[in-house]
């Protein structure tokens, strides 16, 4: 019997609504995933990307995640994961810094076995570079075996991947798809295959209701003794979902009546426990204005973390109001999202406006990011709508007025890399058998972290390169 814990999208890094403790609020939850792997003594973590909110992530967070892998490894349990789109650079990935401290193993087309499991790693791949794909891995004795993977697959919601043609032109046949991305969990069947997602480990946006957690995932053709009623079960795989404690969420929903506003809406908030707590007030109905900056007032003065109204109202011409003051960031990512940027003018934007490179560097930056793309003139298209739609809900899950706080700066930048398995290979090139985890480091850093297939660092990613560099 084989058990390993399934997570992903965990976003270390992320400040959310610009606080500090949301940031570390992000870090605490992959924490707690770690713990529970140790409590329970399972094979390995498997993490299906996005283990950073960001292609730069701090030091702060490096070191963070650093000191929870060591724990894992103490306990002798291996990490093994993927690049999802938020983290990508050009190059060498911050999991291939760790795979050479001998703290995790990249995942990729040559398999990893662990216990009866081999399993299969596919980056994150953008849409448009999809075709180059192959669905080529290496078979392995194993009786079981895994891809683990980052994207919107279907039959799941704003899927852009179709799992049927990934499953008939693979050369390995799979028992099951680990994914990440959608940050809504779920399982099905395809075929025989299951296909699930363990959601997200916080709340990455005000649509994410329900409790975050991740998957605990059983090989095994006899009875695991798994006690737990949420599980599926099929074919020697079971598939249980498990809870972990996140920082309290209020939600509440206001629907008016005529003739009342603000008043009712504060004495609804007034009924719920607001302390150290992300509170989340939607109003709907008729009634009067409400002032949002009032109400998120009234919240933080009860002692919220952080308050947020969105006022969803329809006015007299039918037209939706979505509006929230406390937060200008989200209206000019919103807007950036309707110009449907092409990949290039993306990159721009995210190196202008949401990079940490220092001012005095932001044009050479700019220059060096257009001139890397001139030979590729489809890198200047734009997008369509539903294009640049299904980019904006990427990653959350979310209905497209949802009010998804996600970063489409970070969505836009992983959009623009194939960091995935392309031609049957790892995006770094390394291909081979299967290898077997509990190699020595020196093994680990031996054999990870090549330069990409193309040998080019984007000029924006510079100084997560350098940093990058330094540690190495």
């Amino acid at each position: 019997m084989t058990r390993v814990i399934h997570t992903g999208d965990t976003h270390i890094g992320y400040r959310q609504y610009h606080r500090d403790e949301r940031r570390a609020d992000f870090l605490a939850a992959f924490e707690r995933v770690i713990d529970d792997a140790i409590a329970d003594g399972v094979d390995a973590v498997v993490h299906a990307g996005d283990l950073f909110h960001d292609r730069r992530p701090d030091l702060v967070d490096l070191l963070g995640t650093l000191d929870a892998l060591r724990t894992l490894a103490d306990a002798g349990i291996p990490f093994l994961a993927i690049v999802g789109n938020h983290e990508g650079t050009r190059s060498d990935q911050w999991l291939d810094l760790y795979e050479r401290l001998g703290l995790a193993t990249r995942l990729d087309a040559s398999g990893t076995e662990v216990g009866e499991v081999c399993f299969y790693g596919q980056d994150h791949v953008p849409e448009s570079r999809r075709d180059d794909l192959s669905y080529a891995f290496e078979p392995a004795e194993s009786e079981y075996a895994v891809l683990v993977s980052h994207g919107l697959f279907e039959p799941f919601a704003h899927a852009n991947w179709d799992t049927e043609e990934l499953l008939s032109r693979s050369t390995v046949e799979f028992d099951a798809l680990l994914l990440g991305d959608n940050h809504v969990p779920g399982r099905q069947r395809v075929g025989e295959t299951w296909v699930t997602y363990p959601g997200s480990t916080e709340r990455a946006s005000a649509s994410e209701e329900d409790d975050r957690g991740y998957n605990l995932v059983t090989f095994d053709d006899g009875s695991s003794g798994d006690e737990s009623d949420d599980r599926a079960t099929g074919e020697g795989v079971r598939i249980a979902r498990r809870g972990i404690e996140t920082r309290s969420f209020v939600f509440c929903d206001v629907d008016l009546g005529e003739g009342e506003g603000l008043d009712r809406v504060l004495e609804q908030v007034g009924q719920h426990d607001v302390e150290d707590a992300v509170v989340i007030v939607r109003v709907e109905g008729q009634g009067e204005p409400v002032t949002p900056a009032e109400v998120e007032r009234y919240a933080s003065e009860r002692g919220a973390l952080v308050a947020r109204m969105y006022d969803r109202r329809e006015d007299d011409s039918g037209t939706e109001i979505d509006v929230s003051f406390a937060d200008p960031d989200e209206a000019v990512r919103e807007r950036v999202r309707e110009m449907g940027l092409s990949p290039v003018a993306s990159a721009v934007d995210e190196t202008v406006r949401a990079s940490k490179l220092a001012d005095s560097t932001v044009r050479d930056a700019v220059a060096e990011t257009v001139r890397e793309r001139l030979d590729d003139l489809d890198e200047f298209e734009g997008m369509d709508e539903s294009t640049a739609e299904e980019g904006a809900n990427a990653g959350t899950g979310a209905d497209p007025v949802s009010g998804a706080e996600d970063d489409p700066a970070s969505e836009a930048s992983g959009s623009r890399e194939a960091t995935g398995t392309v031609d049957g290979g790892r995006a770094d090139g390394r291909d081979g058998a299967p290898t077997t985890v509990g190699r020595s480091e020196a093994e680990a850093a031996s054999d990870g972290g090549e330069e990409g297939e193309s040998g080019e660092t984007e000029s924006s990613d510079g100084d997560d390169q350098r940093s990058m560099e330094e540690y190495l």
